[in-house]
């Protein structure tokens, strides 16, 4: 969260100071960001090609550099689960029974033999021997693969299951078409091979042949869509989950053929797709009922819950050979991260169709993550990946976050439910009260709403809302004293409801600034949000942040560069149309430090930043 200035700079002298003392590191800073996008990273290695080693686990999670906020995420889904503790009974002093002492009569021949009891585990000892609470994630294996391929993904899933994350896989054919002679008998063997598979890899799994999934849609639901979805094809009753149940139970990896029961009973072999929509509704609902039965029923302190797992997915990953979904933006290369709730049509609008060629299921992959993701919850999130890439899934796990900027095809692409957003410039057009509660809300601080407001009616840039009201960016323009360039592009505010950090706003809100601000006019800026769809100039975007602020870490990885100004931080992210120009016109010659047209920069941006008044009472 950005915190609004309250007090000015002690003088020139200390800002000289400061920027003197720092600017051999800021600029050096300022040179690598450039020089990192300059340079292509190294690509990952072939999952075909890569040599397993038992410290490659350790290594997939030390590459995802997860911050303290992943991690406390992290141990949020996956941490032990405490039982609640139970209020001893109160001895009931009115009804105490009469005591019946022990008679023992001479015709009994033999003494009374005492019952065998078992101590109960400790959930301390159940904590330490199985520390992992585990969940659920969907998997669509989209094959054929060769057995080095299943090799290298079964890897992907066991290091998963290491984690907490235990896979329900299901498997589908690409080259088999509908109703071929022999279907049944191929879909069973690519069934047997990943359980195979995934046994090599020390896995325990369990290859689920009966048909348990319904054909057609959950009654009820022919004029029910949800969110703008289709209901799928098939449905499945959380009664019918117990093939899935028990296979979890006994600590195996359900692997299940994509078949489902006709109106006759009749085993038929239906879309992937179907199956896996299915399963996301009908798992959901199931674990639904889970937690409404034990909230009925008083937790054990002395019972072993290490076992419990939850059947709510958290995960859908589609496993292919194509990796993401292409985007317009990026000349074809897979797209990073999408909000489906508003970037869903602009992706099928702009594919290519020489695309199809080489990625023919990205557009029924994005449906399907639409579709799943409409009944799995909010914090949820899909990802499409290449069979190269089974360490971008541990990243996905920990983090849930989306891969660096990269231009390779296999780059995967994190998909999640989003927020629909919107851009105004216009303060009329702005929900007062609502803006108030969120940033009250976040900030934890009363706002000073008339000289807030007044201030905007004077500055306001632009307002980035997301959903209703549930994050927001303001943007205003501060005129820079005693000089004619352009006012000076200010971040303001900076804030997201308490109740939806984690469920990916937060990254969907600065994307979206990103195409307001310092991104516009770069082909990455062209997304439906509302504003100004990639056109016109970018220019470089500042704000401030007290040093003690623990968001800092989070504006660190996504600043160009920051200077310490005593308690504030200065922040700024350069316009990136500007620098790309400027590195295609030098060819091979680097950026130097420090260009002309940045002299005097920080100077200016501290005198007008430090100026600004506070926005609390």
């Amino acid at each position: 969260m950005i915190r609004s200035p309250i007090t000015s700079l002690h003088s020139s002298h200390i800002l000289s100071s400061a920027l003197c003392a720092r600017r051999q590191a800021t600029f050096r800073a300022f040179y690598a960001t450039i020089r990192s996008l300059r340079q292509p990273p190294t690509p990952p290695p072939d999952g075909d090609e890569f040599d397993p080693s038992e410290s490659d686990f350790i290594l997939s999670i030390l590459r995802a550099n997860p911050s303290l906020r992943d991690t406390k995420s992290y141990l949020a889904n996956f941490g032990v689960r405490q039982p609640e503790r139970q209020k001893p009974p109160l001895p009931n002093f009115l009804n105490i029974p009469t005591h019946v002492p022990f008679q023992y009569t001479p015709q009994d021949t033999n003494p009374p033999q005492a019952t065998e009891s078992h101590p109960k585990t400790s959930p301390i000892i159940s904590s330490i021997l199985n520390p992992v609470y585990r969940r659920t994630a969907l998997v669509k294996l989209q094959g054929p693969f060769t057995d080095r391929q299943l090799d290298s993904i079964s890897r992907g899933m066991v290091y998963l299951e290491k984690l907490g994350l235990v896979s329900v896989i299901v498997i589908e054919h690409d080259k088999l078409a509908r109703g071929d002679d022999g279907e049944r008998a191929t879909m069973i063997e690519e069934t047997n091979r990943v359980v195979a598979a995934l046994e090599a890899q020390g896995a325990k799994a369990r290859p689920v042949l009966g048909a348990f999934v319904r054909l057609g849609p959950k009654p009820g639901d022919a004029d029910n869509a949800r969110g703008g979805t289709i209901p799928p094809e098939a449905h499945v009753c959380p009664e019918d989950l117990s093939p899935i149940r028990s296979a979890l139970r006994s600590g195996e990896i359900p692997v299940i053929p994509p078949f489902a029961l006709d109106s006759f009973c009749r085993s038929t072999r239906i879309g992937a797709n179907d199956v896996l929509a299915a399963l996301a509704r009908g798992m959901v609902e199931a674990a639904e009922l889970d937690d409404h039965t034990q909230s009925q029923q008083p937790r054990d302190p002395h019972a072993d819950y290490s076992d419990d797992i939850n059947l709510a997915p958290m995960r859908l990953m589609i496993i292919n050979r194509e990796g993401g979904v292409p985007s317009y933006a990026r000349s074809g290369y897979p797209h990073l991260l999408v909000n489906l709730t508003s970037e869903y049509d602009f992706i099928r609008d702009t594919f290519d169709p020489t695309w199809v060629r080489e990625k023919p299921s990205a557009l029924s992959n994005l449906a399907l993550a639409r579709t799943c993701l409409s009944y799995m919850p909010p914090t949820s999130s899909a990802i499409m990946v290449s069979h190269r890439s089974p360490s971008s899934l541990i990243a996905n796990l920990i983090t849930n976050k989306p891969a660096v900027s990269s231009t390779y095809p296999d780059t995967p692409t994190l998909l999640r439910r989003g927020q629909p957003i919107q851009v105004i410039r216009d303060l009329a057009n702005v929900d007062r009260a609502k803006l108030n509660y969120l940033l009250e809300t976040s900030f934890q601080r009363t706002l000073d709403v008339d000289s807030f407001y007044k201030r905007l009616e004077k500055c306001l840039d632009f307002v980035v809302v997301a959903g209703d009201y549930i994050g927001a960016a303001i943007v205003t323009n501060e005129h820079i004293p005693d000089s004619s360039a352009p006012p000076l592009s200010y971040l303001d505010k900076f804030a997201v409801l308490p109740s939806h950090q984690g469920d990916g706003t937060v990254d969907f809100l600065w994307v979206a600034l990103h195409d307001e601000s310092y991104g516009l006019g770069h082909p990455s800026s062209i997304n439906p949000n509302g504003g100004k769809e990639g056109k016109g100039e970018g220019r470089d975007l500042v704000w401030r942040s007290r040093s003690n602020n623990p968001v800092n870490k989070w504006y660190f990885d996504r600043s160009t560069g920051h200077v310490r100004m005593g308690s504030w931080v200065l922040f700024w992210c350069d316009a990136e149309k500007r620098l790309k120009l400027e590195e295609s016109r030098r060819a091979n010659d680097a950026l130097s430090y420090i260009e002309n047209w940045e002299t005097g920069r920080l100077r200016q941006w501290a005198d007008v930043v430090t100026k600004i008044p506070s926005a609390w009472k």
